[in-house]
């Protein structure tokens, strides 16, 4: 090789290594490797120990800084010695004295399992204390296939697709961990793969879990929000029906509409109190600006500062650089819309109060309060007047938000607007999925104003939808409509025979499955006295999936 072939290949490769034989004695030494001072450590039996421990260390000489990789050999050992910067794993060891322990810490720290798999998925490191959770002693799982060693892992897919999985949950031990595995590439190639426990425990996964069904009902409110809004003019012929009550509602809306004063709007589930705030917005002076919406039932309470009231640029760790305006400043100039009052929290209610007596707002991390001016329109489902008597709603603030109360009719006390209220909603469906309106005849018409309708107008969609996806005849049957008769309270608890309780169930497969789904949440719901948290963790399902059944049965 020439003088200049030399030079080249020591530049780009500038590492030195040194090469002990079995005895401990230097089998050969190249570049750093041969200076003295390396050599002399290289045969000190007690340095020699400290870097067999460690793999990885510092060594200065004449000034320089060396990085050393100790690594065993079949037969003796090699350590190898590089000078500058450039590399990731040597950089890290030069700049951190505690390198080592930092290392010792991320593999066998107690809240944390790791497991290391070669291109052939064979496990070469696994952590104590996973080691220990798969009741392997040490060292007996390392050379053994991933899959003999770890239940339900997906390592040596990993390995096969190059493909990372973040935030999986993987069953082990009959326990739940929220697991990441990620390939590990050398020149576009993957050489292996790191499997590691995010999560552990059940009590962080129910933490994990309650957070997200919180977010997820948020997420899902605020959706639904921007879907109406890209679908319908909000205007008064949004509220469907000729009857009197219904008349009589548009009547008070007109009028109380135009006042800059806060309305309360109440009514059961289902009966549309959101379109009465949208019409209220739409026909007052604020309609210019924007209608703000809350849904205070799925406000989660590590969100309300945020959230509501917004936050300084700084004002804590992930916090926007620009800041970020809560949903009161938001509303600023327009109408705030609190759905699911009754719902909200004592703490939440205050914090509340205090911004509709000041007209201010103060952000997290804030200096000085902001002026904020919006139109408060307030819808509930609960009597509110029972949970003040209850201590469960605040007296200061019902006065503050009822000036004006409108209350929208169930639909059972305006069967009359039925037939128009079908039209349009399947003129609705026919529309989304491209198909021709399915025709409605009077007996059909009868066989509808003849229910009950505990979930109101959601209900009766829900129910003609149901018969429309599954209709081939062009027309709704009464036999088509399969309504339960019963409402919630009258249903008996579920502690009949499993005889007695198929031989209720009538329709197909998916109808008695969804009869038993509906029949199982409306027991809980009436056992828990609508505590919907509770009902949740009877039946096993998360909050959102709960939400979803409640909208889809129209139970209250």
């Amino acid at each position: 090789m020439s003088a200049q072939n030399t030079e080249q290949a020591g530049s780009a490769a500038p590492m030195s290594i040194l090469v002990l034989d079995a005895a401990g004695k230097i089998a050969l030494a190249t570049g750093i490797g041969n200076d003295p001072v390396v050599r002399a450590l290289a045969t000190d039996r007690e340095w020699i120990a400290e870097m067999e421990r460690k793999r990885l260390g510092v060594l200065a000489l004449n000034g320089r800084k060396l990085n050393v990789l100790w690594c065993r050999l079949d037969e003796g050992a090699l350590l190898a010695y590089r000078e500058g910067a450039g590399d990731t794993v040597f950089d890290f060891v030069a700049a951190v004295d505690f390198a080592y322990d930092i290392f010792e810490h991320l593999l066998s720290n107690p809240y944390d399992g790791m497991t290391v798999v070669d291109r052939d998925a064979i496990v070469r490191f696994i952590s104590p204390i996973h080691e220990r959770f798969f009741h392997h002693r040490r060292g007996e799982a390392t050379g053994q296939p991933v899959q003999k060693v770890i239940e339900n892992t997906r390592l040596h897919t990993i390995v096969q697709t190059g493909k990372a999985e973040v935030g999986h949950i993987q069953k082990m031990q009959g326990n739940a961990r929220v697991v990441s595995r990620t390939p590990i590439f050398r020149d576009g190639k993957v050489v292996g793969a790191i499997g590691r426990v995010m999560f552990k425990g059940p009590r962080q996964l129910d933490e994990l879990n309650q957070r997200i069904n919180s977010l997820e009902n948020e997420v899902a409110f605020y959706k639904r929000e921007a879907e109406a809004m890209r679908r319908q003019d909000y205007s008064l012929d949004s509220i469907i029906g000729e009857s009197r009550r219904i008349a009589d509602l548009k009547k008070d809306i007109v009028r109380v509409a135009p006042l800059d004063v806060p309305v309360l709007v109440v009514g059961e589930s289902g009966v549309g109190k959101e379109l009465v705030a949208q019409a209220i917005h739409r026909l007052s002076g604020r309609r210019t600006h924007a209608m703000v919406m809350i849904n205070a039932a799925a406000l989660p309470a590590t969100l309300v500062e945020s959230g509501l009231f917004g936050y300084s640029a700084g004002a804590f760790t992930g916090a926007n650089q620009k800041g970020h305006a809560g949903k009161f400043e938001q509303a600023n100039g327009g109408t705030l819309f609190l759905d699911e009052i009754g719902d909200m929290p004592l703490d939440v209610q205050a914090k509340l109060l205090r911004v509709l007596q000041d007209g201010s707002v103060e952000k997290l991390g804030g200096t000085k309060p902001i002026k904020v001016d919006f139109r408060l329109v307030t819808a509930t489902n609960r009597d509110l007047e029972d949970m003040i008597a209850e201590n469960k709603f605040r007296l200061d603030l019902f006065y503050r938000i009822s000036p004006v109360v409108l209350r929208v009719p169930p639909l059972r006390e305006r069967l009359d607007d039925i037939p128009l209220l079908a039209e349009r909603f399947l003129a609705d469906f026919a529309r989304r999925h491209d198909r021709q309106p399915c025709e409605l005849p009077a007996e059909t018409v009868a066989h509808l104003q003849a229910q009950k309708w505990p979930g109101n107008i959601r209900q009766l969609k829900h129910e003609l939808e149901r018969a429309a996806i599954f209709n081939s005849s062009g027309y709704i049957a009464p036999g088509d409509i399969r309504i339960d008769h019963r409402d919630g309270d009258d249903f008996p608890p579920m502690q009949a025979s499993p005889e007695t309780e198929a031989d209720s169930l009538t329709g197909t497969l998916g109808d008695r499955i969804a009869q038993v789904e509906r029949r199982s949440i409306e027991a809980a719901m009436k056992r828990f006295k609508g505590n919907k948290k509770q009902v949740a963790k009877e039946l096993n399902i998360s909050r959102s999936y709960l939400y979803k059944k409640l909208s889809d049965y129209g139970i209250e």
